[in-house]
């Protein structure tokens, strides 16, 4: 969620060039008549998968479709089979709300069996995203380097962050379109998928959608349930806390994954020499987190930044050998570079750009708390549970305080007129926690689960576990959903992937690297 869609946006840094030029054409008279002029790419990885790119025009305000329009940029990946096997579109979504889809183009030839092979891959950036035009930015040098420490353990502090959050909305508001703010909405992204699916000439729509990417998929099965086909959902939202209640939900879950972090760390003390039980690697990172707030590190790594690098092991078991390694070398030989690499990686420093989408739509999408006493109160009650990311969370969503756009309401989701989802999460799954995937298959009964007990990964499928993998593909083949169970529980489960094993200490270039390898979002977001 927050911080994963800075995360998995950093994969596809190079948004602003995805989409060759040419394409971006005129928009129509008629946007009902809208159709993608489909030109070369020049992404290396989409080039490399032989994708073509272009723009789609789409109103920017749906209740005036003859009005202002935006252009989605879209990427394709053709199917590989013979017409006669082809089974249409496989709309993707990464997550965020702000995350880059035009990658997710490439994804089919990770299904296994050749599964994916009878989809076109379509990748999208949503409206204010990377190479969709406009994109949003407000202030790109927010994300800077040692910031006022996130526990307002002062009333200074506090008023600090509050002005900063201001003065972000502030910029927001001065430096884009008032009309795009106010038609950022998950719902205004929901019908532009659909714009999608009439200029690709479908009658429905394959979705396959991460994190966030999840709740699009919910929404969109509710207002479009006659023009949904097949769907994924990997890491699978709450619709009953968007968004203030899920951000407070995810704190907990994520400080739960932190200590198991804590305490692999600890199983591998003779490689990372930072404790031998989990309650001692605590301790030190506390005693880190206190030092820091005092002294940064070069002058540049706060606490702040340290909560967010080693976050990430609270999204991602398969970056915990590098995150053991950077902060083994930070504690025990002092190596500033390796984490000031990773919090550039991984921290959202430059990507401004995925930062305002995320707020434009969730502090747009409905009427968060507007009494800052409520968000005090809620905020220090979640920190007695949950101390490492409560605070780093309230603040990075407290611009919804002040946002300029006037909130609507959320769609009530309802997928009984849906036929046919697959859905799949990790029952430790933090940023989109197992209680929001058992509410949403109850209220799609055309659904299945498929649960991963223990595993604390978010949004990956799919990712070499051949259990989860092979069902993926056999649904994506011929549509094959494991029994549904009666209940509120998953329908099948399958052991997550096994913690990693350390191997050497891996050198800082691979921070970077790392990135390509995940979508996903905030709820990712």
């Amino acid at each position: 969620m927050r911080r994963a869609v800075i995360a998995a946006v950093a994969a596809a840094a190079l948004a602003s060039a995805l989409v060759a030029a040419p394409a971006a054409t005129a928009a129509p008279a008629s946007p009902a008549k809208a159709t993608i002029a489909w030109g070369p790419c020049t992404d290396p990885t989409l080039v490399a998968a032989g994708a073509e790119c272009g723009y789609l025009p789409v109103p920017l305000d749906y209740s005036k479709p003859n009005g202002e329009q935006v252009q989605l940029a879209v990427s394709r990946v053709k199917h590989k089979v013979a017409d006669a096997q082809y089974q249409g579109v496989m709309l993707t979504n990464p997550g965020g709300p702000g995350g880059s889809g035009l990658l997710l183009a490439t994804r089919g030839p990770r299904v296994p069996n050749h599964a994916g092979d009878a989809y076109d891959w379509i990748g999208f950036d949503p409206r204010g995203v990377g190479s969709s035009k406009p994109a949003l930015s407000c202030d790109p040098n927010y994300m800077t380097y040692d910031r006022p420490e996130y526990v307002p353990v002062t009333p200074q502090l506090e008023r600090t962050w509050l002005n900063r959050a201001k003065g972000y909305a502030d910029a927001c508001a001065k430096n884009n379109s008032r009309a795009l703010l106010q038609n950022m909405k998950t719902t205004d992204t929901v019908k532009d998928m659909d714009s999608i699916r009439k200029a690709l000439g479908q009658k429905q729509l394959n979705f396959y959608g991460y994190s966030y990417g999840t709740y699009l998929g919910q929404v969109y099965g509710t207002l479009f349930p006659q023009n949904v086909r097949r769907m994924v959902l990997d890491s699978t939202v709450d619709p009953r806390g968007v968004w203030y209640g899920d951000n407070l939900n995810q704190d907990v879950a994520f400080d739960v994954n932190i200590r198991i972090w804590f305490g692999w760390l600890a199983q591998h003390d003779d490689v990372y020499h930072l404790g031998k039980t989990q309650s001692a690697v605590q301790h030190l990172v506390n005693e880190q987190l206190l030092k820091l707030a005092l002294h940064p590190a070069g002058g540049v790594i706060g606490s702040d930044e340290l909560i967010d690098v080693i976050q990430q092991a609270s999204y991602y078991q398969l970056r915990w050998t590098l995150l053991g390694d950077a902060l083994s070398k930070f504690v025990n030989n002092g190596d500033v570079a390796t984490m000031k690499s990773l919090f550039e990686a991984f921290g959202g420093l430059g990507d401004d750009n995925g930062y305002a989408v995320y707020l434009a739509v969730q502090c747009s999408d409905v009427q968060w708390p507007k009494s800052w006493n409520q968000w005090q109160a809620d905020n220090w009650k979640t920190f007695a549970k949950a101390p490492y990311f409560t605070w780093q969370n309230a603040w990075f969503n407290a611009p919804c305080l002040y946002w300029p756009a006037k909130p609507g309401t959320p769609t009530k989701v309802d997928g009984h007129g849906v036929q046919s989802v697959l859905m799949i999460d990790e029952t430790l799954d933090a940023a989109t926690p197992f209680p929001g995937s058992l509410e949403v298959r109850s209220r799609f009964p055309g659904a299945s689960l498929i649960s991963e007990p223990g595993g604390t990964s978010h949004a990956i499928t799919p990712r070499g576990n051949a259990c989860v993998d092979n069902k993926i593909a056999d649904y994506l083949a011929t549509g094959a959903l494991p029994a549904r169970k009666p209940g509120r529980t998953a329908d099948v489960e399958c052991a997550p992937l096994p913690q990693p094993t350390p191997p050497a200490p891996a050198p800082a270039a691979a921070a970077k690297a790392d990135t390509q390898g995940l979508v996903s979002g905030r709820f990712a977001g």
